[in-house]
């Protein structure tokens, strides 16, 4: 049997001299105490030596993904023939059981074997001493170490988390600079900061022009594209109402001028080449959102690993927690948006930026998985998603009938809904017409208003009836004054009896109204009979409450001088008996 040991020199193959001892795995590792009792178990057949630092690199790469190098198989198929391998690695054994058809073992004894051999390995490998053993595998180590996070995929979208930190910080520092300059060369030039708005621009004027005076004789026609602008900037520094600065003071403005505009073009930089990372590490995410969404997309999650994790209601509000944990907690709605809200698709809705922004969210988190994942490097999915959500925008906005997201092409097949429309340009059912025959129903209800009247006016008389012999015991009890209350009665019955009249003469009125509209010709419709029985229903009405006024009346009277007549005589009595 020969066993397989990698060193950070080269790769050795030891023969093993007595192999019923491996039958012993707990008592293995007595053997390996001494030097000189390891050499009875085993010894060096043969060593395969590493050229060159990038060699052994190489080789160790490979090995740790369970790959043999091509140096490593000549030296197994040289040095193996007919003879039975230990691996310490399992996938390594497999792979060189399919490649050299080599007979590989792998198990608790060979493990323990791979201990001792570690614990002697200078000893038994002559010419590599410790002293040569420690540098080699430091080395080796840290080469491997540099290696694994250049082209580690959690390690590679740092670079876009540091650039994009270092843009908003220059965003912060620019605005602020800017509005340095600006304070500060107001005093001197007030009128200056309305006319030219720009930050960049305000630097470069200020910069080229220095103390005002000398505007009248600059040309800033490089600077500023428009010549209304330069105009108004030259009649406003002849009468410019700002205080006189001396050099020194201009100098040191100058200087910050020339701090805001290398920050510009330093942050342009940076923006370029942020750009093309974004382009490079995640294209399918910088079609969707753009760059700067989709860096700052990254840096919230911590990688593009870590963002992939995540599932697309948490991107949608990814950069919103605090206002997430603020309606969670006060039980009010949750946000819809969080650094996604930035994204040109949602600036382009007016009204649906919820539902576009939910959908952008699901979209781009099938697009992070596809570039943290996925093996192909072009920008197709997310062009094709984006192509959706224009559709699915457009149909929102639109408020078109029919599909709402489209077909797979992304463009949308809206039906137009003509039910009874043919093919050609008549219509399968006629036209809907008046029909007449319906207003039966409402003359039907109109003759049980009669009916109904009837039955209201006999009610009335019934009551009538009852109040009548009601008052007849009330007039007894009425004392001395009662006279007087019975003439001021009768005045106000008279009044009542002249006002009768009066309504008696606005019916007839009406009435003739009514027979002139019946007497002239093509009046007589169905809406106009129901007019006429409605009115005349009303007219029965009105007399009939007139006629039981009148009663009413009729009686009050006889029963006022039915009670006044029986006070006369006993005032009478009296005076005849004296």
């Amino acid at each position: 049997m020969l066993v397989l040991f990698e060193t950070p020199a080269g790769f050795a193959l030891f023969k093993v001299l007595n192999e019923g001892k491996l039958d012993k795995v707990e008592d293995l590792w007595k053997e390996f105490t001494t030097s000189d009792r390891a050499r009875k178990v085993v010894e060096l057949k043969a060593f395969n030596k590493f050229e060159n630092t990038s060699d052994a690199l190489s080789a160790a790469t490979l090995i740790i993904d369970s790959k043999p190098t091509k140096g490593l198989r000549k030296f197994l198929q040289k040095h193996c023939d007919g003879e039975t391998l230990a691996i310490a690695d399992s996938k390594l054994g497999n792979a060189i059981k399919e490649k050299l058809k080599i007979d590989c073992v792998h198990n608790s004894a060979v493990m323990e074997l791979m201990t001792g051999l570690r614990n002697q390995l200078s000893e038994l490998i002559s010419g590599l001493g410790t002293q040569d053993l420690g540098p080699m595998s430091l080395g080796l180590s840290h080469s491997l170490s540099r290696y694994k996070l250049k082209f580690s995929p959690e390690k590679v979208d740092t670079m876009i988390i540091q650039a994009i930190g270092l843009l908003d910080d220059l965003d912060k520092e620019l605005n602020t600079y800017a509005m340095r300059v600006r304070e500060w060369y107001g005093w001197h030039f007030p009128e200056l900061t309305k006319i030219v708005t720009d930050n960049i621009q305000y630097a470069k004027v200020v910069k080229l022009m220095g103390n005002r005076t000398h505007a009248v004789n600059l040309d800033f026609s490089e600077i500023l594209t428009d010549d209304e602008v330069e105009a108004q900037l030259k009649e406003a520094a002849v009468i410019s109402m700002g205080t006189e600065v001396n050099d020194l003071d201009l100098s040191n403005i100058r200087e910050l001028c020339d701090q805001v505009l290398a920050l510009s073009e330093y942050r342009a930089q940076l923006y370029d080449y942020l750009k093309s990372r974004m382009n490079t590490i995640a294209p399918n995410l910088t079609s969707l959102v753009g760059e700067l969404v989709g860096a700052r997309l990254i840096s919230h999650g911590g990688s593009l690993v870590n963002l992939a994790k995540q599932p697309g209601s948490t991107i949608q509000i990814l950069g919103a927690e605090k206002a997430l944990f603020r309606a969670l907690k006060t039980k009010h709605a949750t946000p819809k948006y969080g650094l996604i809200y930035h994204a040109s698709l949602i600036g382009q809705a007016s009204k649906h930026k919820g539902k576009i922004s939910r959908s952008l969210a699901s979209k781009a988190a099938l697009a992070i998985r596809y570039d943290a994942l996925g093996d192909g490097e072009d920008n197709s999915l997310g062009l094709e998603s984006r192509l959706k959500l224009e559709t699915r925008l457009r149909v929102l906005e639109g408020k078109e009938l029919g599909r709402s997201v489209g077909s797979t092409k992304g463009k949308p097949k809206i039906e137009v809904y003509e039910k009874d429309r043919k093919n050609g340009v008549g219509l399968i059912t006629p036209a809907k017409t008046y029909n007449p025959s319906a207003d039966l129903v409402l003359a039907q209800s109109t003759e049980e208003t009669p009916k109904k009247l009837d039955v209201a006016s006999k009610k009335r008389k019934h009551d009538d009836a009852e109040t009548a012999p009601s008052t007849e015991p009330a007039g007894e009890a009425i004392q001395e004054d009662g006279g007087q209350e019975g003439r001021k009665k009768k005045k106000k019955k008279s009044k009542d009896v002249e006002e009768s009249p009066t309504v008696d003469a606005k019916s007839d009125k009406k009435k003739k109204k009514k027979s002139k509209e019946t007497e002239e010709p093509g009046v007589a419709t169905a809406e106009g009979e129901k007019k006429k029985k409605e009115s005349e229903a009303q007219d029965e009405v009105v007399a009939m409450e007139t006629e039981s006024g009148k009663k009413d009346k009729r009686k009050k009277k006889k029963q006022a001088d039915g009670c006044a007549v029986p006070q006369r005589r006993r005032e009478a009595k009296p005076s005849h008996f004296a």
